[in-house]
């Protein structure tokens, strides 16, 4: 929180307000569910963290790992909670806000402090959390544990002659069964919907000659998972194997650009040089990695254009892929932590094409 507020001070900004969702569990571990009730960090450099709560949550709030270090300013149903906040702010400052607080409690505040100003945390600090200290790399590293031994456990099942919905399910039990408490998504996409690089799993059936791309992740104990392997029903032909060589390549390539000082962007021109090379650029057409944390996708984001240098605890995936419309697609991808000399992976499993039955 100290660490946070003195970022702010140092973007020009009053302080952070944060609401309930990942940059308050960030900086708090406290994950209450967001409602039309207000809870609000308050940061400002050189203040104490207040936690502004409704006083029915106030118990809960105490528990939270955080909670030591919190001033607790609660209020009462019938009261004015935008009232209680606004001594805590300067009436004309301007505020960095976390990005998925409610416009009504937003809008609150302005009618009690009309001259105060607003902007995201995404674009006022977008890499708030993008270093990860050594408790963090050890549960992003056990979550991508568990995400491996669920992929193990998944080949010895049998795709042919099963709908995409019914290894999708499969992986969520996975998941959970390795420690996952929450599962964000489990993608099935077999034959032409692999080319769909968000392919919701659906009622198609797997059969025999499916390359089948399979992309899972959610979070374990707060930290999160995000894997990609492509496998194959039956023996792939020459040009399947061709594509997927071409991308095990291009993830080597971008997973080698890791390293401190680099560029985001230089992760994807990496990848995407392999890609092009091999004449499939125009088939590769989504970024080549995004940041992870305390959710799955966050800040930094590998891709052209942006230019802010990696440091040692970036965590963030590196997942080239080729799409071929109307026939297949295959995507692969690790989770990537920046050391002080280059990178490691938290994905460890196989890269090789797998055959299932």
């Amino acid at each position: 929180m100290a660490r946070a507020a003195r970022a702010a001070a140092g973007a020009g900004l009053a302080g952070l307000l944060v609401a309930p969702g990942p940059d308050l569990v960030h900086l708090t571990g406290y994950r209450p569910v967001p409602t039309e009730r207000l809870t609000l960090l308050v940061l400002a450099d050189g203040h104490d963290p207040v936690l502004v709560v409704p006083a029915l949550e106030a118990p809960d709030a105490e528990h939270a790992p955080g909670a030591p270090a919190l001033t607790f300013r609660d209020w009462t149903d019938g009261n004015d909670p935008y009232a209680v906040t606004a001594p805590l702010l300067d009436g004309r400052g301007r505020f960095g806000v976390s990005d998925n607080t409610w416009a009504m409690h937003l809008l609150g505040l302005r009618k009690q402090l009309p001259d105060t100003s607003y902007v995201a945390l995404t674009e006022a600090l977008p890499m708030l959390r993008a270093v990860k200290d050594a408790a963090e790399l050890a549960r992003l590293e056990a979550a991508g544990a568990a995400a491996d031994a669920a992929y193990e456990e998944i080949l010895k099942v049998r795709f042919s002659g099963r709908e995409e919905t019914e290894i999708a399910a499969e992986l969520a039990d996975l998941l959970r069964r390795f420690g996952h408490s929450q599962v964000d998504f489990t993608i099935v996409g077999s034959g032409p919907n692999g080319a769909d690089p968000h392919h919701e799993a659906g009622d198609r059936t797997i059969v025999q000659g499916d390359m089948v791309v399979l992309d899972f992740g959610g979070l374990k104990d707060g930290y999160g998972s995000d894997t990609t392997r492509t496998v194959h029903v039956g023996e792939p032909t020459a040009e399947e194997q061709h594509v997927h060589d071409v991308v095990r390549a291009a993830q080597q390539a971008g997973f080698d650009a890791v390293r401190p000082g680099a560029a985001c962007q230089d992760v994807d021109r990496a990848a995407r040089q392999v890609i092009t090379a091999a004449g499939y650029g125009e088939h590769f057409i989504h970024r080549t990695g995004h940041g992870i944390g305390v959710t799955t996708h966050e800040p930094p984001y590998m891709i052209e254009g942006e230019d802010r240098p990696l440091v040692a605890g970036m965590c963030f995936s590196v997942e080239p892929g080729i799409y071929l419309r109307g026939r297949f697609g295959v995507r692969i991808e690790d989770i990537v932590t920046v050391t002080e000399s280059g990178g490691r992976r938290f994905n460890n499993t196989a890269r090789e094409m797998a055959v299932v039955e």
